[in-house]
């Protein structure tokens, strides 16, 4: 839990969002115990009603399962559902608006291709 609270988006999105990138990130492992609603929401200072709102989205995508009596963990193949989600999603934020800016300046594909490698260069 290292993230900062951002007033502009809904808290519980935040926190769902923050739950996905420790299981893509490997700090939370398949099968392993996620925080409690309670250790979130006195972490960053929410009502517990909105911490459970953001775990329980993940409950109800198949990410999050839970044990009665026990808690939260994250379920086998999470880490693949999640990059796959995250993978489509970049697609379409970012390469599908770089391609009509693209398509709008006159940048050949070869023209695109090469800023792209040129880019990973300075990286």
């Amino acid at each position: 839990m290292v993230a900062a609270i951002d007033d502009s988006r809904p808290i519980f999105l935040q926190i769902a969002e923050q739950i996905e990138d420790d299981i893509i990130e490997g700090r939370l492992p398949e099968e392993s115990q996620v925080p409690s609603k309670n250790e979130f929401a006195a972490y960053h200072q929410i009502n517990p009603a909105t911490a459970a709102k953001g775990v329980n989205l993940l409950v109800d995508e198949g990410i999050l399962y839970k044990k009665r009596g026990i808690g939260m963990f994250v379920a086998t193949g999470a880490r693949a559902v999640l990059v796959g989600k995250r993978q489509e999603q970049f697609y379409e934020q970012y390469v599908v608006s770089m391609l009509r800016e693209a398509e709008k300046l006159g940048i050949t594909k070869d023209q695109l291709t090469d800023m792209i490698r040129r880019g990973g260069e300075t990286q």
